[in-house]
């Protein structure tokens, strides 16, 4: 597929790296990460929005159900809010953010399914 045939609202969307959920630009930096609002800050910073989400992202499931799905708790989605999550998110937090979720306790899993090591 090529990008002349992508819509253009479909461009625009990013995948949390922490939590996987997808939503667009405008809406992490009007709303934040549903999930990972009280950790990344997303909210009204574009630059966080930037360093806390991808647009490199494989596949997208729509989770409606999350207590009830299989599939929820094979991607480790199934305590986060209902939503569409991308199945693999390309990149990693910065090194900071890291750091600061350590130190409250949650444990930073990439969601890259790329490269195993």
């Amino acid at each position: 597929m090529s990008l002349e045939t992508i819509p253009k609202e479909l461009r625009q969307l990013r995948a949390c790296l922490l939590c996987s959920l997808v939503k667009t630009i405008d809406q992490f930096e009007f709303d934040g990460c549903d999930n990972c609002e009280e950790y990344m800050g997303m909210k009204n910073n574009r630059d966080a929005v930037y360093e806390c989400t991808s647009s490199n992202f494989d596949g997208m499931i729509a989770m409606m159900g999350p207590e009830d799905s299989w599939v929820a708790k094979w991607q480790r989605i199934s305590k986060f809010t209902k939503g569409c999550y991308a199945v693999s998110v390309t990149g990693v937090l910065p090194p900071g953010i890291v750091r600061e979720l350590k130190s409250k306790g949650i444990m930073y899993r990439p969601r890259d399914t790329s490269e195993k090591s």
